[in-house]
Order: C-alpha cells, then sequence, then structure tokens
C-alpha cells in the first residue's frame, strides 16, 4: 500500500461527511507532506505560523480526530510524547536512541507477518507496529551513545 497524498485524504475525509476547517487542513496537509514525525507542539509551532489564532486544544482535538478516523497514525515512546505520522502505508520506524529521531522504513505487509505460532496463540491479528533501535548516522558521527537519551 502506498502513502496516501494530502489530496487523497482530503477526498476521503470529505466523502465521509468529516468537517475541515482551515486548520485541520493545515495540520493534515503538514502531517502528510512532512516525512518527520513531529509532536503536537511542533505541529502547533509550523501551523501557528500560517493560523497564528489557533489553539494547542485545537491541534490536540484534531489530532485525536484524525487518528480515530485513520489517516493518521500516534506513535507512544517511553518519554511519555506522542509524535505523529501521516504516513498510513504498511512500515515500520527506525528510532534513534541517541536523539530521538524516527524514521520509516518499508517493511513486509501484515500476512507475510503472520506466523503458525501467532495462530496456535489464537489472536485475529488486526495491526502491528514494529520498530528497531539503534543509533543514526548523525549521531554516530558525533559519538553520542544510548545512555544519552531521554527515550531510555
Amino acid at each position: 500500500m502506498l502513502r496516501s497524498s494530502f489530496t487523497e485524504s482530503l477526498a476521503d475525509l470529505k466523502s465521509r461527511g468529516v468537517r475541515l476547517t482551515p486548520q485541520r487542513q493545515m495540520i493534515l496537509r503538514y502531517l502528510k507532506e512532512t516525512h518527520e514525525h513531529p509532536t503536537a507542539e511542533q505541529i502547533y509551532h509550523q501551523v501557528s505560523q500560517e493560523f497564528s489564532g489557533i489553539s494547542m486544544a485545537t491541534v490536540y482535538n484534531t489530532l485525536h480526530r484524525l487518528k480515530e478516523l485513520g489517516v493518521i497514525r500516534e506513535l507512544s515512546y517511553g518519554d511519555m510524547s506522542s509524535r505523529y505520522d501521516g504516513n498510513d502505508s504498511e512500515h515500520a520506524h527506525l528510532v534513534c536512541e541517541g536523539c530521538g529521531k524516527v524514521s520509516d522504513v518499508p517493511c513486509p505487509p501484515k500476512a507475510a507477518l503472520e506466523t503458525p505460532e501467532l495462530a496456535e496463540l489464537g489472536y485475529a491479528v488486526g495491526s502491528y507496529r514494529l520498530e528497531f533501535y539503534g543509533i543514526c548516522p548523525s549521531c554516530q558521527a558525533h559519538e553520542v551513545r544510548p545512555q544519552d537519551s531521554e527515550l531510555n
């Protein structure tokens, strides 16, 4: 499955009768067009440059609604903050234990990951989250170690 674009997501939401204010559209556009995995605060700072009257409550409410609608994903980590991902295709994440950067990486579809061992447990797997942890090239170059990170 390919990552859906802002235009495709917008058309999908409109077809489902979702109310799309300019602020909601801006937040959705930002998440669909970035390859970063920003926090709500980072999204607020980006979007408030265009919509000076937008509040953090609007950002949080919009993120919650877009997540409910399945057009973005919320990623929670040990530092008690959530990051948001506009990439709705099946993919895994690489998480840097030095700086906390999150990068997308392709992975096999869910069906390829289902094993006889999973079937024996009797679960009906609906989704999964695959993450790899390590040190990104930038942190390697600066000799940042995992214990320096807030993710641990």
